[in-house]
């Protein structure tokens, strides 16, 4: 039997978030699916890739902290390791409709991300 809650759809996407599988967690998501989190809110799965594929390619390693959820509504805590900054604490609060991703919230302390953009030359 297949699990179709929240919390089942929120472990396999941070699993994807793991792997750095931008297709699979666009394979989660609703067509309409809103991501809220500090650098502002997309709408839709072709701004929820470039959000996804920006922050896989940053990425060094994701250490899944908790995972907690019902049928309708999870929370997914993880440790990231990338290259600008090196240990990061991110919640997301995830929605679900009908066994796809409709939101979430994404939750993490943006003060280390722009300062080193602040850094960064240009390519």
């Amino acid at each position: 039997m297949t699990d179709h809650t929240a919390l089942a759809t929120a472990r396999i996407y941070v699993e994807a978030i793991v792997d750095k599988d931008v297709e699979r967690i666009i394979s989660l998501s609703a067509d309409d699916v809103v991501c809220t989190s500090p650098i502002g809110r997309i709408v839709g799965t072709q701004a929820f890739r470039g959000f996804h594929g920006g922050f896989a390619r940053m990425l060094k390693k994701v250490t899944v902290l908790a995972a907690y959820g019902d049928a309708d509504q999870a929370i997914v805590v993880y440790s990231a390791e990338t290259h600008p900054v090196p240990s990061s604490v991110v919640a997301e609060l995830i929605k679900v409709r009908n066994g796809k991703i409709a939101s979430t919230d994404v939750i993490y302390d943006a003060t280390p991300f722009a300062a080193y953009m602040a850094t960064a030359r240009p390519h």
